[in-house]
């Protein structure tokens, strides 16, 4: 679940809270270790690759908030292949001081390709890519942050130099952000059917503590190397940035290949966790499907539908923006699970009410912070976002017609 968005968030964490950046992540483990509860819970219950979709069906029942949320999530996820894949291409041609044009999102598109053709090759493909991407990600991601802490002498002093005040209301809004960078355990409960002896495996794949070890590494390094005005000038590769007075430019250098390597890994297990949950979606009936002359099977055509969202998202949004509707569809989706398990299956799961509802209170808090502060900045992406969610969730009523749909099985109170 460590994934690339470490990349791509740190800087824009860093413009939002200020000095204290790496608090933002500590805070962010600690409101993913409350939202995971909902998803083991139900994962244990019910193992199921359909993942989200199979929480809220048993939650609410196939119905419109059951589609809309999980394609709220679904979209997140597109997203954050947009996000990590754009963010890539801006790694990649820094050495040639090339930080926009035309060369950022077909680079950011060509690496999204790349995913899908993997996916094609099957599933014995993209477990062997991943493990071992998986190995040189997490090792390298720590080397950075060590070699950049013991190249300053372990000092966190220059990211506390700089005259801007950062205020509380943005220190809590960049907890959204770095929620983001947790978000990668969602893709293991999409594979609970597929886990050996789920019930016990999938709380355990969930290494929270894992990635708050690795992120603050990075965090701090970072915050090590740069002051946090140098942090947010090179907020679109702010890693790469610190890699230089700890190695030169081969440490750049290195910085590069490192972020290449960890979102080759991350956009392959999302473009196939998507792709399998709108299959599954399509099969129970929840959101419409057209074939549009393709054959084989509906996941491939998913397959597709993902890919070509992914790509439109890179090539016309900023890496800034795509963050932001992240956020926004992801810790609404998030709220609507932690409400319907506390509803209907907490007794079912044996989830603890304290632990929903906790979540669901820090989701809201850190997601109202969020658009407070980008009311101020940028209205029109929160626009954008709210609009779109509340459009999603309308065209589902309408197609399906219903909001609620009843289960089976008597819900759970």
């Amino acid at each position: 679940m460590i994934g690339a968005g470490i990349f791509a968030l740190t800087g824009q964490i860093a413009e939002l809270a200020g000095p204290l950046f790496p608090l933002a992540f500590i805070a962010g483990a600690i409101i993913t270790g409350l939202s995971a509860h909902s998803y083991v819970k139900m994962s244990n219950t019910w193992p199921s690759s359909g993942g989200i979709a199979m929480i809220l069906s048993k939650c609410y029942g196939p119905g419109a908030i059951t589609g809309g949320a999980a394609l709220l999530m679904a979209l997140s996820m597109v997203i954050a292949e947009s996000l990590v894949t754009r963010t890539v291409a801006t790694y990649l041609l820094q050495p040639s001081d090339i930080t926009s044009g035309p060369l950022v999102p077909v680079l950011a598109v060509g690496g999204i390709l790349f995913a899908f053709l993997v996916n094609i090759a099957g599933n014995r493909s993209i477990g062997m890519f991943s493990i071992a991407m998986a190995v040189l990600k997490i090792g390298g991601i720590a080397l950075f942050g060590i070699l950049a802490l013991w190249s300053s002498g372990f000092s966190f002093s220059e990211a506390l130099q700089g005259n801007k005040d950062f205020g509380y209301t943005g220190s809590i809004a960049s907890v959204a952000l770095a929620i983001l960078s947790f978000k990668g355990f969602t893709t293991i409960t999409n594979s609970g059917a597929e886990i050996t002896k789920p019930h016990r495996n999938v709380g355990r794949a969930i290494a929270i503590m894992l990635c708050v070890a690795i992120y603050l590494l990075v965090a701090f390094g970072v915050g090590s190397s740069l002051s946090i005005d140098e942090i947010i000038r090179a907020r679109d590769y702010s890693l790469a940035k610190a890699a230089q007075p700890a190695l030169g430019q081969i440490g750049f250098m290195l910085t590069v290949v490192l972020a290449v390597v960890a979102t080759a890994s991350a956009v392959l297990a999302s473009v196939f966790a998507v792709s399998r949950m709108l299959a599954m979606l399509t099969e129970m009936k929840l959101i419409p499907h057209g074939h549009f002359g393709m054959p084989g099977p509906i996941q491939k055509h998913t397959l597709v539908y993902t890919v070509v969202i992914a790509a439109i998202l890179a090539v016309f949004f900023d890496l800034s923006r795509i963050a932001s509707l992240g956020v926004y569809f992801y810790l609404i989706m998030d709220m609507i699970i932690h409400w319907g398990v506390f509803r209907y299956r907490r007794e079912k799961t044996g989830a603890k009410p304290a632990i929903l509802i906790s979540a669901l209170v820090a989701d809201a808090v850190v997601l109202i912070a969020f658009i407070a502060m980008k009311l101020q900045s940028d209205p029109i992406i929160v626009a954008t976002g709210i609009g779109s969610a509340v459009l999603l969730m309308g065209l589902e009523r309408i197609y399906l017609h219903t909001w609620f749909a009843e289960l089976e099985d008597a819900h759970s109170h």
